[in-house]
């Protein structure tokens, strides 16, 4: 279980969040939605112990981590795998030395164990066939899967994505959200972070919108689409929006 309660943050000279309250029980997937600055990736490092709370708690089971010695937060991080916007995958390193990197850098299995668990994660993700490859030679759509792969051979229950379908084409888009929604079926513990609507439609158990670090919403998808709040409306159909984007004033016009 994630749980987030009366959480403040400030980096800097900002407010980045205020009044941050929810839980992700286990075996549940959330989706985080929000516009681009509002808070939605902050959140992500604050579960992984990246970030420390100015007031609140952040509790991954039974650890409060916003107050844990930094010495203990690898326990805890063992937990868990982060799924990167652009993958991060190094690209020194095959597809296999990917996947198995955490696994590699542990040193708790024998490397012909290892291998296994590589080709096993590879193959839930149907990429069984390009373990050899490097990242180079892989699409976008295929470096993300890897991504995935290698959260999965890292054996953690708690899975956080961060724009995972940022940059795709539908298909590969579709594509990831039917891999959220095996390991949904698998009751993996997972907290997605994305603008993407279809994503978040498709595979929340439960939606949070963040708005300028607040949290204006949370509830299942279906409350989401007949919510009235402005903001939200704004968001889910920006056709709504009382400000015409495409409006001009003389000295931004485009030349004819």
């Amino acid at each position: 279980m994630i749980a987030l309660e009366h959480v403040d943050l400030t980096l800097g000279d900002r407010q980045v969040l205020t009044r941050i309250s929810f839980e992700v029980p286990a075996g549940e997937t959330i989706v985080i939605l929000g516009g681009s600055g509002s808070g939605k990736t902050t959140i992500l490092r604050l579960i992984l112990g990246l970030f420390r709370p100015d007031r609140g708690s952040v509790r991954i089971g039974s650890d409060d981590i916003s107050k844990l010695p930094e010495h203990q937060l690898p326990r805890v991080r063992q937990q868990m795998a982060m799924v990167f916007q652009g993958a991060a995958l190094f690209d020194s390193l095959t597809v296999r030395e990917n996947v198995g990197y955490r696994l590699w850098e542990q040193r708790q299995l024998p490397d012909d164990a290892i291998d296994e668990v590589v080709r096993q994660s590879l193959q839930f993700v149907s990429l069984e066939d390009i373990i050899d490859k490097m990242p180079a030679d892989l699409s976008g759509g295929m470096r993300k899967r890897v991504g995935i792969a290698r959260a999965l051979a890292s054996g953690a229950g708690i899975l956080l994505y961060d724009e995972p379908t940022a940059g795709l084409d539908p298909i590969n888009a579709y594509a990831i959200g039917h891999i959220i929604l095996q390991l949904k079926a698998k009751g993996v513990t997972q907290v997605v972070v994305t603008h993407d609507l279809d994503l978040a439609f498709r595979v929340a158990d439960r939606v949070i919108m963040i708005q300028q670090g607040r949290i204006i919403f949370q509830g299942s998808p279906s409350e989401l689409s007949t919510n009235e709040n402005p903001a939200i409306r704004g968001f889910l159909d920006p056709a709504t929006l009382p400000i015409d984007p495409w409006k001009q004033t003389p000295s931004t016009q485009v030349p004819s």
